[in-house]
């Protein structure tokens, strides 16, 4: 079940090797979304389909997908600026996973 604004859905998703993989509209229910949003979404480079022959995505493409909607929806983006958002805030995580790892490295060199 996930909750998309106070509202419970239950979604039905395929289990393969140990992994969640959704269908478009198994994605697109789940974010409480249409399929051509998520197929914009799609296009522009911001999901990756896990496979591309019957566009099946990874659980870790519900996270993407959601935060995509919230910035083209609560901050009037479209798809092409969303995409460039999503990649400064991915390369803002990388620059902080490397900072505390080098944090740590002179943590313990000076130990």
């Amino acid at each position: 079940m996930f909750v998309n604004n106070g509202i419970a859905t239950w979604v039905h998703a395929e289990v393969m090797d140990n992994e969640v993989r959704f269908t478009l509209t198994q994605l697109s229910r789940a974010c409480g979304a249409e399929d051509s949003e998520i197929m914009a979404l799609v296009q522009e480079g911001v999901l990756v389909a896990s496979d591309h022959s019957n566009l099946y995505f990874d659980n870790s493409a519900l996270t993407r997908a959601r935060t995509a909607l919230r910035l083209l929806h609560d901050l009037e983006l479209d798809a092409h600026a969303t995409a460039l958002v999503l990649d400064l805030l991915d390369e803002i995580d990388q620059l902080r996973e490397q900072l505390a790892h080098a944090q740590a490295r002179l943590g313990t060199e000076r130990a």
